[in-house]
């Protein structure tokens, strides 16, 4: 999973709060930039890279625990594989 990043779809209030989990295609010879466009097909230039890097552990998520009820089920059917 080494080639997925993490980035947080954000709310545009004060409050800054994550409404949505997605996963991106690393940047072409980067690691912990997203590339133009999440799995879903959404652009990523607003969003936030979060700090977690998943796991290339088999059956580890692709996203942080915590996020896991905010996840896109498009980019976690993408990032599975699926």
């Amino acid at each position: 999973m080494s080639g997925i990043v993490v980035v947080y779809e954000m709310s545009g209030d004060d409050e800054r709060s994550v409404l949505r989990v997605h996963a991106a295609p690393a940047a072409p010879g980067m690691t912990t930039v997203p590339g133009p466009r999440t799995f879903c097909g959404r652009d990523t230039f607003a969003m936030e890279a979060a700090s977690w890097t998943p796991s290339g552990d088999p059956g580890s998520p692709w996203y942080p625990p915590q996020d896991a009820s905010r996840i896109c089920p498009t980019c976690d059917d993408a990032a599975d594989g699926g």
